[in-house]
């Protein structure tokens, strides 16, 4: 599949549910949040037929969201079903990493997840003292991410990356312990900015954080950082080696980086069975009514078709966007 710019759509991101057990201020402040009816979520097989029918069309990467997508009972199942689809050759999940290191049928989710296939493991850590992860996140849960990342590397993941969003006036105070803590973990570090996903108040002067002032403020611990412009993850990251350890850390621009959107690859189904071309644009189509009436195949592809032959050129979120769903309703 290509869009009219030339891309080449290869990757659908899957929010297997809008539900959480944190309450991140920048993705679902609210505390009262209206979850999804269970009626209107997709069931695994809709996703699965979803994915069947996407992969006959030239996707190979899939990456398992939420909300927090290890909330609903099953996941690792349903992981390892995907990875029976042919064609499909990357699976990933983005977590909270908080369940990580729960039991389950004798092994930790995280193992259960290696072996469905799963070979990346994004985890949100946005701060590594426990005061500010409950401030941030409305719940005390920094041990049981803590634990979870240790269970991730337990179990054998390929790939483990620690996503920290910049926030001003609390991540000034985290980089050289987030940084340190991921050199010591042997993970990938990325330095992500506020999107106005779930608010457009996240934006305001208060909260903002460039990329361009993180860069700069881990230059003043470690000295300059050397560009990797030919090392590539599946995302927009811009990576730099920290000269002295070789350390890579990563650091993701949507705000201020005007070639954010040039190699985009990805489509994003939501739980509730919208396919959604670009995170940042209020387009969606609604996949779940024409499974539900019983569309062939051929006529579930037609319509992801259509909705590649939409997918914009670039974001929206420069231009006073006003959110339409929160990101918990989006997939992270």
């Amino acid at each position: 599949m290509e869009d009219a710019f030339g891309h080449q759509i290869s990757y659908l991101r899957v929010s297997v549910t809008d539900r959480c057990n944190e309450r991140c201020r920048y993705c679902m402040p609210e505390e009262e949040q209206a979850w999804f009816p269970k009626e209107e979520v997709l069931s695994y097989e809709e996703m699965l037929r979803v994915l069947r029918v996407g992969a006959g069309l030239g996707i190979k990467k899939v990456r398992v969201t939420g909300g927090e997508p290890l909330t609903r009972p099953g996941v690792a199942d349903f992981c390892a079903q995907i990875a029976a689809i042919p064609g499909i050759e990357q699976i990933g999940i983005s977590t909270n990493g908080t369940l990580l290191s729960k039991e389950e049928q004798g092994e930790t989710i995280a193992a259960r997840l290696v072996k469905a296939g799963v070979q990346s493991a994004n985890v949100s850590l946005d701060s590594l003292d426990r005061a500010a992860y409950q401030r941030s996140t409305s719940r005390d849960l920094l041990p049981k991410v803590l634990d979870g990342i240790d269970a991730a590397i337990d179990a054998g993941f390929r790939s483990i990356r620690l996503n920290c969003v910049l926030m001003k006036n609390q991540t000034e105070r985290e980089f050289v312990p987030l940084i340190d803590y991921a050199r010591s973990k042997d993970a990938l570090l990325r330095f992500i900015e506020l999107m106005p996903v779930s608010t457009q108040d996240v934006l305001s002067e208060a909260n903002f954080l460039s990329t361009s002032h993180a860069k700069q403020m881990v230059e003043q611990h470690y000295g300059p950082l050397t560009p990797l412009p030919d090392f590539k993850t599946n995302g927009p990251a811009t990576y730099y080696a920290i000269p002295a350890t070789g350390q890579k850390i990563g650091f993701i621009g949507a705000m201020t980086n005007l070639h954010f959107c040039e190699n985009c690859n990805k489509l994003r189904l939501t739980s509730d069975g919208k396919l959604r071309p670009c995170l940042g644009s209020y387009l969606e189509f609604d996949l779940r009514e024409a499974l539900r009436a019983g569309c062939s195949d051929e006529e579930l592809a037609t319509l992801i078709h259509n909705v590649v032959a939409r997918k914009p050129k670039e974001h929206d979120f420069r231009d006073n966007y006003q959110p339409n769903r929160k990101m918990i309703a989006i997939g992270g």
